[in-house]
């Protein structure tokens, strides 16, 4: 059963990010959140009592293509080893896979160098079929980029240094 509490929180959480949709089952509640826009904006249900456990799926990463948006390494980076403490970290709002550019045979969003306001994309991250656009919510300089195309990414996970301007 979900609290009140933690519903509030997954609006909010749902509301500060680009995703549209967000669905949860947990000990037979499912709690299905969607943004304006769409037909429910908030449901809330009872699973049925006769829930067939779903099979144990085991994740592999997705091996990068080789398109030249390769995550960038220490040697190419800025050096971010002695400035780590005033670097801003963008992090995953979600789990999904991460994606440098908008399509394969395109260029990336950003690179290590790149100048960034609040409002570039710096990414994608593909939750449930949906590719939702990562803004950089800072204004500052991309140091390095932690994050491999095509690699499963977690809630929380930074994906890229800033240096705040």
């Amino acid at each position: 059963m979900f609290k009140l509490s933690e519903i509030k929180e997954l609006i909010k959480l749902v509301d500060q990010t680009t995703v549209q949709e967000l669905e949860i089952e947990s000990e037979g509640t499912r709690l299905s959140i969607k943004k304006p826009g769409t037909p429910e904006v908030v449901s809330f249900q009872q699973a049925p009592q006769a829930v067939i456990p779903a099979p144990q799926v085991q994740y592999q990463a997705a091996q990068p293509i080789a398109t030249g948006n390769q995550p960038e390494t220490a040697s190419n980076a800025a050096p971010a080893a002695d400035a780590s403490s005033s670097l801003h970290k963008i992090v995953s709002p979600m789990v999904g896979t991460f994606y440098r550019s908008p399509s394969p045979e395109a260029a990336s969003f950003v690179s290590s160098g790149d100048k960034v306001d609040e409002k570039t994309t710096v990414c994608i991250i593909e939750a449930m079929k949906l590719m939702n656009e990562l803004e950089a919510e800072i204004k500052g300089e991309i140091v390095e980029v932690l994050a491999q195309n095509g690699q499963l990414v977690e809630f929380g996970q930074p994906l890229f240094l800033v240096r705040p301007d």
